[in-house]
């Protein structure tokens, strides 16, 4: 019986048979849920339901990002490693290269000690053969190996001139360099043949290249800087300027009356006083004269040849004298021609 009334069996499936006492409870306790839960689902617990759920969700997020860098950091790692092996395989190569060049460069130098020791003794004996007439003459019968020996001679002299740094620009010969040796030799060898009247020809005539490099590294090398190649270097000018030829091409030459002019005050008294005589036979020829003009008659130039005048090397004075006379002379001659026009 529920509510005085008989449950039908087709309707049990529906039905909870219950005592009321009971249902009366479960009525109650409905009412209190009822009452209680506005009290306890309010709106801050909805917020921290929801913060809750999004730090979840923030908490997987950070996890999966974790997980993506510690797979990068892995894979750095790995890459890192390789590159040390590397770096490492590199330095090892480095190393043996350098040794490699270290002895490459220690068997350049004995055979470039080697090569200035030859040279030096070659051109050595090569100076001492062209003191000779006959030689100079046989030299000459074949003109194309004299011509590419002075180029040769030109560009060495010119590389070893260039090659000097500036400190090395102010000091004097080594005796004991067979570089220095060698040069000198290459210079006194032309000299040499310059002093041979058809050796000069030769010169005034072929050896164009050669007679421009000595009057640019004259100019190049400073005052007191080697000496003795600064003196066969103006000796074999001074034998070139004996052949009209020679004389009548170098004058063309901008820079020889101003090379000349600050060798005439260098510390070395022996290229002074082969800057004098260089000077003198230019001043002695008209033809000279006219072309070089009145850079022959510059005070500063008479100034210089008069203190010289008062050398301690009596042949220094002796030329100084007789090159200041011709300068004056040269004065009056021109001064006179052109009273006369």
């Amino acid at each position: 019986m529920l509510g005085g009334k008989s449950v039908n069996n087709a309707d049990k499936d529906s039905y909870v048979r219950l005592r009321k006492r009971e249902l009366e409870k479960l009525t109650t306790e409905v009412m209190q849920l009822r009452d209680f839960l506005p009290k306890v689902l309010n709106r801050e617990l909805m917020d921290m339901l929801n913060k809750a759920k999004a730090m979840q969700t923030m908490r997987e997020q950070m996890a999966q990002e974790q997980e993506r860098l510690r797979q990068d950091c892995a894979h750095l790692q790995s890459r890192l490693e390789a590159s040390q092996a590397e770096c490492q395989k590199e330095r090892e190569e480095k190393l043996l290269l350098r040794e490699q060049l270290w002895q490459s460069g220690t068997e350049l130098q004995q055979q470039a000690d080697f090569c200035s020791s030859l040279g030096s003794a070659s051109c050595c004996l090569l100076w001492s053969c062209s003191a000779k007439e006959d030689i100079i003459t046989l030299w000459l019968s074949d003109h194309g190996k004299l011509q590419s020996f002075l180029l040769v001679a030109a560009q060495t002299l010119e590389s070893f001139v260039r090659s000097l740094d500036e400190d090395v620009k102010v000091q004097t010969e080594d005796p004991n360099s067979k570089e220095h040796t060698f040069v000198l030799s290459l210079a006194g060898t032309i000299t040499n043949v310059a002093a041979n009247t058809n050796g000069r020809d030769f010169l005034a005539n072929s050896a164009h290249v050669l007679l421009d490099t000595l009057i640019r590294l004259l100019d190049l090398m400073r005052p007191g800087a080697f000496p003795k190649l600064k003196v066969l270097m103006l000796m074999a000018l001074y034998n070139v300027s004996i052949s009209i030829e020679g004389l009548k091409y170098m004058m063309k030459n901008p820079g020889l009356l101003s090379v000349t002019l600050n060798l005439l005050e260098d510390r070395d008294w022996e290229v002074c006083l082969h800057s004098l005589r260089l000077l003198q036979s230019l001043v002695l020829e008209d033809e000279a004269l006219l072309v070089l003009g009145p850079a022959v008659v510059d005070p500063e130039l008479e100034m210089r040849v008069r203190k010289l005048t008062s050398s301690g090397q009596a042949c220094v004075r002796e030329a100084a004298q007789q090159t200041l006379e011709d300068l004056q002379a040269a004065f009056k001659n021109q001064k006179s021609k052109a009273s006369k026009h």
